[in-house]
């Protein structure tokens, strides 16, 4: 093998060496590999001293967000934290009693039902239970 063709095997390596590194990355980030879900149908969200009346707390439901409120009445309301516009996380608002979306300033009733602003349908509601200390969120 002559000097000129050993440079050529070289640089051409290099070269494809140094493409795969930029491409390989971009390729991982455009197309993530799939997380398998977590297999959650029922969680414990808080405790029953964790959450005064007209209050909430946003724990995780599987691998998504959710919201769990103590009402004024000391009813315990969950459900799912993610905005059905475009996918926001939600909180309660004390002040107006209710769950509320700040990216696009969505209102949603502590029954799920979007009461104003732009989304397009009501929050996913799961089951409460109260067990001892513990406030158990399950899916309906």
């Amino acid at each position: 093998m002559g000097r000129r063709r050993f440079l050529d095997v070289i640089l051409g390596g290099g070269i494809t060496a140094l493409l795969v590194g930029i491409v390989y990355p971009v390729f991982r980030f455009i197309i993530p590999p799939e997380q398998p879900e977590a297999d959650a149908s029922r969680v414990v969200a808080a405790k029953t001293s964790e959450l005064p009346p007209n209050s909430s707390k946003i724990f995780k439901f599987g691998k998504d967000p959710a919201i769990l409120v103590h009402t004024k009445s000391g009813d315990y309301r969950a459900f799912a934290a993610i905005c059905t516009h475009l996918d926001c996380t939600v909180q309660y608002r004390d002040d107006l009693e209710h769950i509320w979306c700040a990216c696009h300033n969505g209102h949603y009733d502590l029954n799920g039902n979007n009461i104003s602003g732009p989304p397009p349908s009501p929050l996913a509601q799961y089951e409460v239970t109260v067990r001892g200390e513990d406030i158990i969120v399950s899916k309906a």
